[in-house]
């Protein structure tokens, strides 16, 4: 399983374009976590599976999104409805509800991956906005032999080496 994971990316299509150009050929699926704040039919958003952020206001946008890629459960959902700001336990929950093995988040603009209950949080960061670090971040997940990597890239596509790290699932 190969994906791509983004989100926050605050009515900027042109990066959204981009990164479908260089992956969609190449990753099992394209992840946008929320506050695109473009419309659901907006052709920029078509290769994605996308949730509503706080800022976005098509209601046509779901809030959480439960899909099987390539044997793998993922969840995938903004994070405002979760709490994610002051702690994971909610969406933790949720996650062991509909059996998800990953589960992606955005809205605190702030990237990071960990392993909690046997479970994959990864937030991307932001492609338009970061806070934390300077750069703009987006994600790779890929399965591997050794278990799951997590990649970190910038917006012009340089892998955070420092940032990279494989989870045992």
């Amino acid at each position: 399983m190969r994906l791509l994971v983004v989100s926050d990316s605050h009515g900027s299509k042109e990066e959204l374009m981009e990164l479908t150009e260089k992956y969609q050929s190449t990753v099992d699926a394209m992840i946008h976590c929320g506050d695109s704040e473009l419309s659901a039919d907006d052709s920029a958003l078509s290769p994605y599976l996308i949730v509503r952020g706080n800022c976005d206001m098509d209601a046509r946008l779901p809030d959480d999104l439960v899909e099987v890629v390539d044997g793998h459960t993922i969840m995938v959902t903004h994070g405002h409805l979760y709490g994610i700001k002051m702690s994971l336990m909610k969406l933790r929950y949720r996650a062991e509800e509909v059996g998800a093995q990953c589960v992606f988040f955005g809205h605190s603009h702030t990237l990071g991956a960990e392993l909690n209950n046997g479970i994959l949080f990864l937030n991307p960061g932001s492609i338009l906005l970061p806070r934390g670090r300077s750069e703009r971040t987006y994600a790779l997940v890929e399965t591997r032999e050794q278990g799951i990597t997590v990649s970190f890239l910038t917006h012009d596509h340089v892998v955070l080496e420092e940032l990279t790290q494989t989870f045992q699932l």
